[in-house]
């Protein structure tokens, strides 16, 4: 059996990239410009990077989901395919399905693709769903200010381990 081992899992819209609402095209995909070193500095200190990402805009009509891989194939280019996985629920939010954040189901997903270390493990967001999801898996959680995280950091219920100011000084803080 492979040894387990620790991973980062990572929100895509406010995160790593800008939320521009829905990234439906691969010419809205604006990544960040500190998300390279950041993911650099967690692969080269052993970490699997799984993107978990809320997609809602397929079960609306926006995009499909093969668009949605040919976002995440432009993702990849520019990010030197640091990624490890992209899991994504195309759920509406009041669907109830499983995989929609804050539920587990794409956390759930990876650790039957990947032996994954929970107690050693993290999840970095900028939304309060991203955090709860985080804490419901038993992950350490970072909550960061880009995208909707300085607005959010004001409506948690429970307390982020850390909150910085971009996914890089979150990657800082864990290794």
């Amino acid at each position: 059996m492979n040894q387990a081992k620790q991973a980062v899992f990572l929100d895509r819209d406010g995160t790593l990239n800008e939320d521009v609402g829905y990234v439906s095209l691969p010419e809205d995909l604006h990544i960040y410009p500190f998300v390279k070193e950041a993911l650099s500095l967690l692969k080269s200190n052993g970490y699997l990077l799984i993107v978990v990402t809320n997609q809602s805009g397929i079960d609306r009509g926006i995009y499909d989901e093969n668009m949605l891989q040919t976002i995440h194939n432009k993702m990849q280019s520019e990010l030197d395919n640091a990624i490890d996985a992209f899991y994504f629920c195309p759920h509406l939010p009041d669907s109830g399905c499983a995989c929609r954040k804050p539920n587990l189901g794409m956390i759930e997903a990876a650790r039957l693709d990947y032996p994954i270390d929970i107690s050693a493990s993290w999840m970095i967001g900028d939304k309060d769903i991203d955090f709860e999801m985080g804490l419901n898996a038993g992950l350490k959680t970072i909550l960061v200010e880009t995208g909707y995280g300085r607005a959010h950091a004001k409506i948690l219920k429970r307390q982020a381990e850390k909150v910085v100011a971009n996914v890089l000084e979150a990657a800082r803080y864990i290794v």
